[in-house]
Formats: structure tokens, sequence, C-alpha cells
């Protein structure tokens, strides 16, 4: 892409606004060296020397669109407790709006807690729950929905199957975006991954795409079996996240596989969030889908490139694509 129409297009990410909905988490991170085994278990002792908190899961996504610029709005379930009061602050010091959070104290905060050494995860402690929200959240969410939504270019709905979304609820969600009207853009699990039809943006990841094929998935049918997931799912456009092997698209233009853009791999994780945030955001800025796709994998290589899951930034962005048009 020539840096003259990536500025055009990251020009407009100010002036946008976009929600996210989805299940907010926490991510812990205990960072040291480990230099000898433990006694009591053939396990490393991790000799801790700084810790660090950030938005996790659709907090993350919101993350990533505020690092990009744009007006961020947030919607989502913590609980009544410190991991809860510290995700509040970690969104608020991040310029993310957060009147559309509403506080559950029926249930804990979600927290991801990675402990790394030497530049490597060692271990992953993860405490949630996965019980199906109640009917007073439910509606509490919808009513934040309802007060934000109209302000925003864009609705973004982070599954990441914690009990937030139901059936009927991503219903509700996407009828009211259509009523107003703001694309919607969805990023699945397996749990409601046939309930959210008829968005702009459908994306699910390689293994999520094999599942949802089923048996019948051929790595040789990948193409005719991607044209008609799009159909099955009324949606714009269908997106799978291919690890190594790039991000491929299908539109009413046909399909294109954009090659990742990673210069060197340290860690995948958060990469998808990155993906959806930058896609959307360059989609209501004017890009074509496969434009936004470009940009989506530029951002997605670029994080990748670090340990923990980072967010992108403008400066980021501008960055790998400048390295690869010289290289070119």
């Amino acid at each position: 892409m020539k840096k003259s129409r990536l500025l055009e297009i990251t020009g407009q990410f100010e002036s946008k606004s976009v929600l996210v909905i989805g299940d907010l988490m926490l991510d812990s991170y205990l960072w040291g060296n480990a230099e000898r085994i433990s006694p009591e278990a053939p396990v490393p002792v991790i000799h801790v020397q700084r810790s660090n908190h950030n938005p996790g899961g659709a907090g993350n996504v919101a993350l990533n669109l505020a690092n990009l610029s744009c007006k961020t709005y947030s919607v989502g379930i913590i609980g009544d407790d410190s991991h809860g009061k510290t995700l509040l602050e970690q969104l608020r010091a991040n310029g993310i709006n957060i009147e559309g959070v509403v506080v559950d104290p029926g249930r804990p905060t979600t927290v991801k807690t990675r402990v790394i050494a030497h530049n490597q995860q060692v271990v992953r402690v993860d405490q949630e729950t996965k019980s199906v929200i109640g009917e007073q959240v439910r509606n509490e969410l919808l009513a934040r929905l309802d007060e934000l939504l109209p302000d925003c270019d864009a609705l973004i709905l982070e599954d990441y199957n914690k009990g937030l979304f139901t059936p009927d609820l991503i219903r509700e969600m996407i009828e009211r975006a259509k009523e107003i009207p703001v694309p919607v853009f969805v990023d699945p699990k397996k749990n409601n991954f046939y309930d959210f039809r008829g968005v702009r943006l459908f994306k699910p990841n390689w293994q999520e795409f094999q599942v949802a094929i089923g048996p019948e998935f051929a790595l040789d049918k990948f193409i005719d079996q991607g044209h008609q997931l799009r159909s099955r799912m009324a949606v714009e456009i269908l997106m799978v996240t291919r690890g190594a092997e790039g991000i491929s698209i299908f539109s009413d233009s046909g399909h294109v596989t954009i090659p990742t853009k990673a210069r060197r791999v340290h860690d995948v994780s958060g990469a998808g969030d990155t993906v959806i945030s930058t896609f959307a955001l360059a989609d209501i800025s004017g890009a074509s889908p496969e434009e936004a796709a470009i940009l989506a994998n530029y951002a997605a290589g670029r994080v990748c490139e670090e340990v923990g899951v980072v967010p992108i930034t403008i400066e980021m962005l501008l960055e790998i694509v400048d390295h690869h048009n010289n290289r070119g």
C-alpha cells in the first residue's frame, strides 16, 4: 500500500467512534527470570522482577482502537472486586469511555495471568466464570447500548464464550444496530457461531472455520467452502484469519488471500483483536475491504513481534508499512 493512501485512510481514524461490546478481561503479567528447577516438582522457579496489568478480551479490542486514535466506548461486565476496579482504571487511563460497563456482583471479573520468563510465556492462569448472564444484567447491557450506539460509527461484537452473549441478545443487538443504521463487525467463538447472521464482517479464525465446516472441510475446497459459509451467514464480508498463511476475505468481489507481514513472531496473543480493530476502523474510514484487510494484516504482523498482548498504534502501523514498502 502506498504511504499516501495509508495516510489518507488513517487520517480519518481520529474522527471516528466505535463501540465494543463483549467479554471484558484483565490481562495480568508477572515478568521474571527462571534460573533453577523447583525441588518440589519438575517446574521452573520464576523470580518475579515486575508486574503489570492491561485490558484483555473485548477490553484489548477497545485498547487497540483507542491507540489508533478513534473515540472508543466499552460495553461489558465486570465483577464487584479489586480486579474489576483495576480493569476500569486501565480502560479509563487509556481514554476509553466506560459508561457502558456493568458491575455484576454475582460473578468475578475474568483475569488471565501470564507468567513470562526470558521473554517466553511459562504458564497462564485463568480466573473466570462462564455462566450465562441474568435477565437484569442483560437489560442493563441493552440500555447502555441504546444510549451509546447512536453516537458511534461502528459496533464490534467480541465473543469469548464467557457468558455475556446469548442467541437472543445477539439478535437484539444486531437488529438495534441495523435500525440506526451502524455496521456490525463480529469476532465469534464456537458456542454462538451461527447466531451472528447478517452483519458487515464475520471473522472466524482458521480453527473456528474448520469446525464450522465440519467433516467436509478440505484444504483444496477452502475457497468454495468460504463462499458457502459467507452465504449461509448472510454477511457482507467473511474474513478467515489463518495464522502464518495470512488473511482470506470473501465478499461480492470474490476471494483474496493476503500473506502475513510479520517479520518475526514472538507471541501471537491478541493478534485477532488487532485484526478486527484495524479492519473495522479502516472500513468505516473509506478503505475498500481488501485495503482494510491489508492494514489489518500489517497490524497483526507488527503486534506479533512483541511479547505479551500488545495493542497496535498508528506509529507501529506506519513503521511496518514503511519497512515493507522500502524493501520493495
